[in-house]
Parts: C-alpha cells; sequence; structure tokens
C-alpha cells in the first residue's frame, strides 16, 4: 500500500484548541483520516503547552511547532504528517485488563501485594517470604512485561533471594536459594456441587441432626448437604468462601470424617466473620451449627480438628501445614477486636486453643469454661451444653468467658488466695523467722524471697555472725541451707559451725583456753547436723565461678533438698566478667535483680555480703547494693578498749523495706571468740554500754 501523502494538518482536523493548562485535545478526523473510531477522541499531550504528532519512520519531524499565545487559547502551526494516527481497538484493551487482573491475582495467591504496579514499570513492595527482615523494607523488586504474559519479581535481601515468575496462561515457578529448589506453588483443585455429587439432606438426616437439636433452617442457611459414599449417604459439611465452594468435609453417622482432597483449608462459616468484630472459634462443624442455634453466627469450626499436644514453638508461615487455614484468612481474623475460644474440654482442645492463641495474639482472646453435664462429668463442647443444658446455658458461656491468661500479666483476683493465707497466716512465716537474739528481733527477722545485703570492715566478723544465724534458723525452725562460701575450707567452715552448734571448741588450743574441746560423739552428733542442715556450692575448677552457674546449683539445691535459705559468701569471690559497653554499676543491677528473682521465685532466703566500710553506700562497685537489697545490715566490732568491751558487736540495721519484719536500728551482741557464739547482753550490762 503507498503511503499516504503528506498533508498540514488543518487539512486533517476541522479544528483544534488546546485549553491553558489542560493535557488533552478534542480531535475530529476527517473522512480521509483512517482511524476507526468515534468522531472524537482525547490524546495526552507529551510535551507541556503543544502538540506533536511524529511520524513511525522519522524520530523526529524537520517542522517545528510555533505556539501562537492568545488569552486562554493556544494553536499550533502546520505540521506535516508522513502517517496517519492509529488508535487501539476498545476490544484489544478490555482483553489487556482481563489479563492484568488475571496476573495480579495470581501474584496475590503467592503473597504479593501488586498495589499501583504499572506493565513494563519495576515497582517494589514487601516481601511475603521475608517481610523485608528487622527494617521491614520493601525489598521485593516486582516487574509485569508490557504484554500482560509474563510477572517476574526477586527479593534483593542477601538472607532471602525469593524470586520467581508466573505467566498468564497460568504456570508459576518460585524459586529460593536457601532451599535450593523450586518452591512447589500448590493449585487447588476447584469442585462444585455438581461435580461432588451433591444433594439436599433427606429426612432421616434431618432427623438426626434434629436429635442434636440442629433445626432445618440451620441447617439449610449453612448449606449441610449429603451425598451417596460407598453404598450408604454420609453428612457434607460445605466450606465456602464469598458463597463458592471450597472444599468439602464428609461425617458418617459413625463419627467418621474425610475430606475432598487438594482443596484449600479455610474456616467452616468463613462468610459469617467477614464483618464481625467479635469471633468464636469452635472446633467441630456441629459446634458451629450449636452456636447458631444459641444465637450466634459469628462463628466458625477449625478444619482440621485439634492437636494432640501444644508445639515447642510456632513455625514460620509457609511451614505452619496444620495451621495454614489460619494464614489463609488471615485478614479475617485481623479486623476482630475479640475472639473467643470454645475448643472442646479435653486437654487436645485446650492444645487447640493455646495453639490459636499463640496465632492471633492472646491480648485479645477469651476462653470458656464448659459447665457440668451431670454431678460427674463436664460438657465437653458447645453441642453438649446444647443438648442437656439448651441455648441459654450455651448463651451463658459465651457470656462468662474469661480473658486468656498472658504470662507476666495479672489482676489481684489471680492471687486472692495468696492474699487470704497471709492474712490469716497460714503460710507460717508472714512476720519472719526471728534471728534468735531478743535484741535484734525488734529491728531484723529473717523473711523468705528476700534478699539481704551484710557488709563491715575486713574481719569484723560478718562470716562468724551470719554462721551463728544459720545455727539459731536452723535450731529453732529446721531450715536447711546452700553455701557458696569461696574463701573458706570447708574442713574450716565446718569446724565453725560445729562449735557453735555444740558450744565447744574443735580443739585444744590456744584460743579455747581451758574450755574442754569436743569429744568424738559429739563431733559424730555435729557431722549428721551438718550433713543434714547445710548443702555446698563448690567450684573444683581453677576458674572464678559465675553468679548464673551458682544460681542453677542453688535452684537444684532448693528442688531436691528443700533448702529455705542461700548464702554467697563473699561477693568478690565470683567471676564478674562483663561486657565491654556494660559499666560496673550496670553489671551490680543486673546481678542483684537476677538474685531477687531467684529468692523470689523459690521463696528462699538470701544472704550476700561484701567487704569494706560501714556505711551501706560506701559498698565497692555501687550504690546499688544498698538500693536494690530488701534490708541491709553493717556488722562493727569494737578494737579499741578505751571505747568498750572489745567482745562487743555492733549490729547496725540500716534498711528493711517491709516494715512487718523489722525497722531501723542498731543491736549489740556479745561475741564468744572460743565457740564462735554471739549472745545477747544483759540489760544492765547494755545499759552501761549505751
Amino acid at each position: 500500500m503507498p503511503p499516504l501523502p503528506c498533508r498540514p494538518l488543518h487539512n486533517l482536523l476541522h479544528f483544534s484548541f488546546l485549553m491553558g493548562g489542560s493535557k488533552h485535545l478534542a480531535v475530529r478526523c476527517s473522512a480521509a483520516a483512517a482511524v476507526p473510531v468515534s468522531p472524537y477522541r482525547l490524546l495526552h499531550l507529551h510535551t507541556r503547552r503543544g502538540l506533536l504528532f511524529q511520524s513511525a519512520r522519522s524520530p523526529s519531524s524537520k517542522y517545528r511547532p510555533i505556539y501562537l499565545k492568545s488569552a486562554r487559547f493556544f494553536s499550533v502551526s502546520p505540521v506535516m504528517l508522513s502517517k496517519a494516527v492509529h488508535l487501539p481497538k476498545l476490544d484489544d484493551k478490555m482483553i489487556d485488563t482481563e489479563r492484568l487482573v488475571k496476573l495480579k491475582l495470581k501474584l496475590e495467591e503467592l503473597g504479593i501485594k501488586c498495589g499501583s504496579c504499572q506493565p513494563g514499570q519495576y515497582s517494589h513492595t514487601t516481601c511475603p517470604q521475608c517481610k523485608g527482615g528487622l527494617s521491614e523494607e520493601k525489598s521485593l523488586s516486582l516487574f509485569i512485561r508490557e504484554d500482560l504474559q509474563l510477572a517476574m519479581w526477586s527479593c534483593f535481601r542477601a538472607k532471602c533471594g525469593w524470586r520467581g515468575v508466573a505467566k498468564a496462561s497460568g504456570e508459576m515457578k518460585a524459586y529460593n536459594p536457601g532451599a535450593n529448589q523450586p518452591l512447589q506453588v500448590k493449585e487447588y483443585r476447584k469442585i462444585s456441587e455438581r461435580d461432588l455429587q451433591l444433594e439436599p439432606l433427606c429426612e432421616e438426616l434431618v432427623a438426626y441432626f434434629s436429635e442434636r437439636m440442629i433445626s432445618a433452617e440451620t441447617l439449610r442457611r449453612n448449606a449441610v448437604l449429603q451425598r451417596k459414599y460407598n453404598n450408604q449417604i454420609v453428612i457434607a459439611f460445605t466450606y465456602r468462601r464469598n458463597g463458592a465452594l471450597v472444599g468439602c468435609k464428609y461425617r458418617a453417622v459413625s463419627k467418621e470424617f474425610w475430606q475432598e482432597r487438594d482443596t484449600e483449608k479455610i474456616f467452616y462459616g468463613l462468610d459469617d466473620i467477614k464483618q464481625a468484630n467479635d469471633i468464636i472459634i469452635v472446633e467441630g462443624e456441629m459446634d458451629k451449627l450449636s452456636m447458631e442455634e444459641a444465637g450466634y453466627r459469628n462463628c466458625v469450626s477449625v478444619p482440621d480438628g485439634a492437636p494432640a499436644k501444644i508445639s515447642e514453638d510456632i513455625p514460620v508461615e509457609k511451614e505452619d501445614k496444620k495451621f495454614q487455614y489460619m494464614w489463609t484468612c488471615k485478614e479475617y481474623l485481623e479486623k476482630a477486636s475479640r475472639i473467643i475460644l470454645a475448643t472442646d474440654a479435653d486437654p487436645p482442645g485446650q492444645a487447640l486453643a493455646e495453639e490459636i492463641a499463640r496465632r492471633v495474639g492472646k491480648e485479645r482472646c477469651w476462653r470458656v469454661k464448659w459447665p457440668e453435664k451431670n454431678s460427674t462429668d463436664v460438657c465437653k463442647d458447645a453441642n453438649e451444653v446444647l443438648m442437656y443444658l439448651g441455648p441459654d446455658a450455651l448463651r451463658k458461656v459465651i457470656e462468662t468467658a474469661e480473658l486468656c491468661p498472658i504470662r507476666g500479666l495479672f489482676t489481684f483476683s489471680d492471687f486472692f488466695h495468696e492474699i487470704d493465707a497471709y492474712y490469716h497466716r497460714s503460710c507460717g512465716f508472714e512476720l519472719g523467722v526471728p534471728t534468735g537474739w531478743k535484741a535484734l528481733d525488734e529491728l531484723y527477722n529473717v523473711m523468705p524471697g528476700e534478699l539481704t545485703v551484710i557488709t563491715g570492715v575486713p574481719n569484723s566478723g560478718k562470716s562468724e555472725w551470719i554462721d551463728a544465724l544459720l545455727c539459731n534458723i536452723s535450731e529453732s525452725h529446721g531450715w536447711k541451707f546452700v553455701l557458696c562460701s569461696m574463701e573458706n575450707k570447708v574442713r574450716e567452715h565446718a569446724r565453725k559451725l560445729l562449735e557453735k552448734h555444740v558450744k565447744k571448741p574443735f580443739f585444744n588450743a590456744r584460743y579455747g583456753g581451758s574450755v574442754e574441746r569436743m569429744s568424738v560423739e559429739e563431733l559424730e552428733q555435729g557431722k549428721k547436723w551438718l550433713n543434714d542442715t547445710f548443702h555446698l556450692i563448690r567450684c573444683e575448677d581453677d576458674c572464678l565461678p559465675s553468679i548464673k552457674w551458682v544460681l542453677t546449683l542453688a535452684k537444684a539445691a532448693v528442688m531436691r533438698y528443700g533448702v529455705r535459705g542461700f548464702v554467697i559468701d563473699p561477693y568478690n569471690e565470683l567471676d564478674h566478667q562483663r561486657p565491654a559497653n556494660q559499666t560496673e554499676t550496670e553489671y551490680v543491677s543486673q546481678m542483684l535483680t537476677m538474685i531477687k528473682r531467684f529468692a523470689q521465685h523459690h521463696s528462699c532466703h538470701l544472704q550476700h555480703w561484701k567487704g569494706g566500710p560501714p556505711n551501706m553506700y560506701d559498698i565497692s562497685g555501687s550504690a546499688h547494693f544498698i538500693n536494690k537489697c530488701d534490708n541491709g545490715i553493717v556488722i562493727h566490732r569494737n578494737r579499741d578498749e578505751n571505747a568498750g568491751p572489745l567482745d562487743r558487736v555492733q549490729v547496725c540495721v540500716r534498711k528493711v523495706r517491709n516494715k512487718v519484719i523489722g525497722n531501723i536500728g542498731e543491736a549489740f551482741l556479745s561475741y564468744n571468740r572460743v565457740t564462735g557464739e554471739f549472745m545477747d547482753i544483759d540489760d544492765k550490762d547494755l545499759e552501761n554500754l549505751t
């Protein structure tokens, strides 16, 4: 076909105008122009204030447009056209739009949100595999080819690298470098009532449901059907989304269950929670129908029943096969502000409730408490409540659902039993355990679950005093203790404890003076007492033990031997290495918090003491020693004869957090150097001392 002769633009167009600021040109074509469309069409301009037609053969015309500016109109000078303008057919555009929609739907099946992605252009979106990592960046590069036949994507995060292609014809391939194999995109089987040969329920099955308090109207609304299978009629629970049949689950009267193969797993009754703020989740289709009989349509049932036990960890979405239906229906669950878990009362049902709560968030989950069916049994599920107690009882179950417990989050009602026991003093140590010294009991008592820090100048008798305290509590209340005393040899520590218990010196030595040493019989009796009362934590290696290592062994002693007191003596004999970016103050705070939590969790009183000056705030290392402890005590022994007797020991109680067990003050004791005992001072001597 010979090319059309070039004609001036004004010969092809009856008129042309361009409104100021507009980007469209109204064009009316003459009969000579080969444009098979309606007389008027809007053409987009690619120049700011002009119209430029270009030949298909020549990249640019030698004629330049001349702009004639008037009040509000612009016109162009004649421009030569070498070829007629051809516009796309309307049918082609419709086909392209349909193809683009199909392609985007296939991408969305993989979790790729196309958004405003345009064909022929690269766009970035969130990768459904890695979610953009911690920064949640849009790491997935998506490209849809201009002919709309192919879409390609690739995640540029090195730890992910997920990529693949999707064709408009239906084929999809995805590749994960970490797995070294293509990811199989499952194609679900399309089913219909006709293909499955489903039919309305017969009178016998309607009567069967009626016996279970399910009405024919509820069956009809939920499209419960039947089909023939192996010479028997079985119930067909149809799983639908937006009214379309997605899956089908069968139930024989003998309670055998099976499902159609290769169909997508979704909740049963999914369309009923489309706009629901409150969602009830049950374990079986019969329970879903029972909830509707009680007036609750906002209820769904899981498709696969309950797991045998709670899993250790929640797998990632693509590996969470057992609960894939929850990820498939995630958009429905995300809209709900309250999710009521009404799974079965048996252990698998409770495990199912826990698994669902972990995936949707326990903060918006409620748990039901099933009522008693009779004097011995509890209703197992919603259908049993409906059958035995009626719809009102089932409504009450939902109305009285309780918040799902969250670890670490409580109300005071969770502790009412403990508060009552504290009030009635039925636990035994509500006011603490007396020290055994009358002068000190008014100021300080030992309370399980608390931390006491003891300090004093070197050689002031801190270790001797704490050993005497342990002996007193052992004799009066039978407590057992675990000792982590790294600076004492075991035999030396045993000697000190035995001398306080037997009240005789261990040796015939100078320190004992004329006092008779303990006999062999007393030694054997004392050894038995030692073995029954104390347990030792010793580090036999060359390296220093850490506080975590010590607490791990102390926990074992609590569980195995029932110890009530734990002593670390001294603090500076432990390994206190810390990260380079952590100060000593931060480390001490963290360590003391760890020790306090141990004491509280195991109802164990912990004595922790440290060498240093008598002022608690001057303890070497950190002010946290006094800030974070429950009780702070300074032991001070007189070394000046002019200031008073040398056997006088001053016990300064500098801090008592719990006023029930004492208050700040000072007490004086007498120290027996021969046996290591501490004794109360007579009132007359005490008056002379003060």
